[in-house]
C-alpha cells in the first residue's frame, strides 16, 4: 500500500511500547505503458498486456472457490505432504489449516500481531513458512513474520497437525511502520529461510546494508545469519521499498515482486549482495551499480503486485490495485521473462496470497480486503 512521505508525517501516532514484547516473550486487455514512453524515455519495460495464447502452456483455464468466510487470508505455506496448508489472516492474527478438499480448521493464533484500521496500524500476521522437512513429531516448526507493537519480528511455533503451541521470537527489532513492512517467508532450495522486510517509511534504510530494513534477509532457523550471506550478516539484497513475494524457479533462481512509490512496481531477479536501488532508483535505474527490474508495472494500470509463484518456469502474480493475476513465462536463458498476460481483471477485487498446490498444476490464489469474513481462497487449474 502506497503512501506520500508527506502523508506519512501528518499521520504518525504515538505508540506506547510493550517492553514484554519487545523482549521476546476471466482473460483482460490491460493498457500499462511501454518502454518507449515519451514521459519516461529509459524505462524498462512494462508487463505486456492482451489475451492468452489459446493453449498456452501452463496458462489459467479454470478458477473455483477453494474456500470462503477469510478475513483478509496474507500467507499461505503448504504442509511437505501437499494434503494441506497453513494460512495466516493479517488482520486476526490467527492462523487455519486448509486442506485441498476445501476443509478449514483453526489451529491457534500468533500473539502479539497487531492490526488496526482504525489507528492505522496495518501491519498483522503476514507470512507463514513451514519447515520443508516438518512431520508433525520430531520436527513441528513453522516460523511466522508479524507485527508487534514495537517491531517486525520472525517468530518460530510448533505445530503438531492440530494446534499449534509455544512462541518463540526468531529475529526481532526489525522496524515496523503503518507500511512498508515486507512480511514474506519461505524457505530457499538451500534450506534456508527467506524474509523479505519493507523500508518501515525510512527510505534511506534500504541502502543501509547495516539495517534489517528494505532486504531480503537469509537466515537459520534460530535466526542467525546464513552462511555465505554477501555481506557477513543477515542481509541477502538490499535496496528495497516493499517486497511482498518470492519464490524460486526450475533453475534455482530466486524472483521477487516489489511494490514501488508511485510510478513503477517492479519484478526482480535476486542475485545476492545485488543493489535493487530504492530510494535513489524506481523501476529503471542509470546509477552504476544498481540492478534493474525485469519488468515494471504502472500502479494505475495493472500494477501493485503482491506474491508470486513459479511453475514451470511460469511466473504469476498476483496484485492489489491491479485486481487481476499476471502470468510472464521466463525465458531460455533463465534471464529475463516474456510477453505477460492478465486474467480475471476486477473479477474477485484485490488479491494477494498466492502459492503453487505441490504436486498439481494447480495455484491457490487469496482475495483481500473484502471484509470480516467476506474473503475467498480460490483454486486455479493450469493447462
Amino acid at each position: 500500500m502506497r503512501m506520500s512521505r508527506l502523508a506519512h508525517s501528518a499521520l504518525q501516532l504515538v505508540r506506547p511500547g510493550l517492553a514484554a514484547i519487545a523482549a521476546g516473550a476471466a482473460v483482460v486487455t490491460a493498457v500499462l505503458l511501454p518502454s518507449s514512453a515519451a514521459a519516461v524515455p529509459s524505462a524498462p519495460r512494462a508487463a505486456d498486456a492482451g489475451p492468452a495464447a489459446p493453449g498456452a502452456a501452463d496458462a489459467p483455464s479454470g478458477i473455483s472457490r477453494l474456500s470462503d468466510k477469510w478475513t483478509t487470508p496474507w500467507g499461505i505455506s503448504f504442509l511437505p505432504d501437499g494434503t494441506a496448508a497453513l494460512v495466516t489472516e493479517r488482520n486476526t492474527g490467527e492462523v487455519y489449516k486448509a486442506g485441498v478438499d476445501g476443509s478449514r480448521q483453526r489451529v491457534g493464533a500468533v500473539p502479539y500481531s497487531v492490526w488496526s484500521l482504525e489507528t492505522q496500524d496495518k501491519g498483522g500476521l503476514l507470512g507463514v513458512a513451514v519447515s520443508p522437512t516438518w512431520n508433525g513429531v520430531t520436527d513441528q516448526a513453522v516460523f511466522f513474520m508479524q507485527t508487534t507493537a514495537v517491531d517486525n519480528r520472525v517468530v518460530r511455533m510448533d505445530f503438531d497437525g492440530r494446534s499449534l503451541s509455544g512462541y518463540t521470537p526468531v529475529l526481532t527489532g526489525i522496524r515496523r511502520d503503518t507500511q512498508h513492512n515486507g512480511g514474506h517467508l519461505a524457505f530457499g532450495p538451500d534450506g534456508y529461510l527467506y524474509v523479505t522486510t519493507g523500508d518501515a517509511l525510512q527510505p534511506r534504510l534500504a541502502q543501509d546494508k547495516d539495517s534489517l530494513n528494505g532486504k531480503i534477509l537469509r537466515i537459520t532457523r534460530t535466526g542467525a545469519a546464513a552462511p555465505g550471506n554477501p555481506f557477513g550478516n543477515h542481509v541477502y539484497s538490499y535496496g528495497h521499498r516493499n517486497p511482498e513475494g518470492l519464490a524460486w524457479d526450475e533453475r534455482g533462481r530466486l524472483w521477487e515482486t516489489e511494490i514501488g512509490e508511485s510510478t513503477w512496481d517492479e519484478l526482480n531477479l535476486i542475485d545476492p549482495g545485488a543493489n535493487y536501488g530504492w530510494p535513489t532508483c524506481e523501476g529503471f535505474c542509470s546509477t552504476p551499480g544498481m540492478t534493474d527490474p525485469k519488468r515494471v508495472w504502472n500502479p494505475a494500470e495493472g500494477g501493485v503486485p503482491a506474491q508470486l509463484a513459479v511453475v514451470d518456469d511460469v511466473i504469476y502474480t498476483s496484485t492489489l490495485r491491479g485486481r487481476r493475476l499476471w502470468r510472464l513465462p521466463i525465458d531460455d536463458t533463465g534471464e529475463d521473462v516474456g510477453t505477460g498476460k492478465s486474467y480475471y481483471k476486477g473479477d474477485y477485487g484485490r488479491l494477494r496470497a498466492l502459492v503453487k498446490v505441490p504436486g498439481a498444476d494447480e495455484l491457490w490464489l487469496g482475495t483481500s480486503d473484502r471484509g470480516t469474513g467476506k474473503d475467498l481462497i480460490l483454486k486455479i487449474t493450469l493447462d
